[in-house]
């Protein structure tokens, strides 16, 4: 949240021009008071802060970029051309989100995007890696905002800082974009005949920017998906549809069947974007292989349509598991609580991590 200040700016008048001496002094040491306790206190609940300012990611890359040659093949370095990005937050360990503004050149959308990089991200260690992306998107409208990227409080960041730090969780890039056209409609992040083409911003324009930005992997092994209610559709979706460019998907909450009105019936588009559809296609292709976790709190309804898609579709090329997320709620705080849990483990099994240089000794 942003606060605006605005101070007394009145002209002093030749009324009142002239003050005692005692007064002055008063006032000059209530200045210097709130100077250092006021203003502690205000940059402690940010009315001074570094919000809006522009950001840049990957100070160590450029060293990196020098020396192309000896970096691995499996990592791809930023393509460009930069985004211009705005810092929303900073956490406590000194990572930040930034803000921009993309218009896909594929889908022809325009909306915005939120980036939080770990800390290993910049690293000297790391300078020559590529790190996994999550692409995460978030529940309801999913417009003009993204709860994962405008709402730390949730703390997915964290959760993965956490996670990094102990060992379970690779130390993702969470690339957290908008995944609707409008505050009015659902287009079940797909390409419905007629309207935005919101697929397509998804799996083509946001990794697209990301790749141009950021230290990635080559190989679906670095790209993955989570996504909570309607966010949780699209990211198990995509993966069953485009698996040979991304593998896992952590699915909160989620719905298992497109169900827009925008269909308007359209029968042959929705089951091009229908995962039960998608996950038999793949079956009987035989892969490659995908990662399904879906996470249900047992304060919500859904278990029993996740269940049955798990039984009716798990299996082959297609796995899957359920988190059961003890007392959670169909909300993000609950869904990162079952990231903590195991989800977040769980997916960094099957993704690829950044690798460090050797320590020179």
């Amino acid at each position: 949240m942003q606060h605006d200040q605005q101070g007394d700016g009145s002209p002093m008048t030749k009324g009142n021009s002239r003050r005692p001496h005692r007064l002055r002094l008063i006032l000059i040491s209530s200045g210097l008071a709130f100077t250092l306790v006021g203003g502690a206190a205000a940059y402690k609940f940010g009315l001074f802060s570094d919000i809006g300012d522009p950001v840049s990611f990957g100070k160590v890359q450029a060293t990196a970029a020098a020396a192309a040659s000896d970096v691995p093949p499996e990592v791809r370095m930023p393509t460009g051309p930069a985004a211009q990005f705005v810092r929303t937050y900073r956490l406590p360990d000194g990572t930040q989100i930034a803000r921009t503004t993309l218009t896909g050149k594929k889908s022809g959308f325009t909306g915005d995007v939120w980036v939080w990089v770990p800390k290993e991200y910049d690293d000297p260690r790391y300078a020559k890696s590529g790190f996994p992306v999550l692409i995460s998107l978030p529940g309801g409208r999913g417009y003009p905002t993204n709860y994962w990227g405008t709402g730390p409080g949730l703390g997915l960041q964290k959760a993965v800082s956490d996670g990094a730090k102990a060992g379970k969780s690779l130390p993702f890039i969470l690339v957290m974009p908008v995944h609707n056209a409008d505050t009015k409609h659902h287009f079940d992040a797909s390409d419905i005949p007629g309207e935005p083409k919101m697929g397509t911003w998804m799996v083509e324009d946001v990794p697209d920017f990301t790749k141009a930005n950021f230290r990635t992997f080559t190989s679906r092994d670095g790209w993955a998906f989570m996504g909570s209610s309607a966010g949780g559709f699209g990211a198990f979706k995509h993966v069953l549809k485009y698996p040979d460019r991304f593998k896992a998907a952590i699915a909160s909450g989620v719905d298992i069947v497109p169900d827009s009105p925008l269909w308007k019936g359209n029968t042959q588009a929705m089951d091009e974007n229908n995962p039960e559809k998608l996950a038999e296609k793949l079956i009987n292709a035989g892969g490659p292989d995908v990662y399904i976790n879906f996470q249900i709190g047992t304060a919500e309804s859904g278990r029993d349509k996740a269940e049955k898609f798990m039984n009716d579709y798990g299996r082959g090329p297609v796995h899957t598991r359920l988190q059961v997320i003890q007392d959670g709620e169909h909300n993000g705080k609950s869904y990162v609580r079952g990231m903590r849990e195991g989800a977040l483990e769980w997916i960094s099994k099957v993704m690829k991590g950044p690798t460090p240089e050797p320590a020179v000794r």
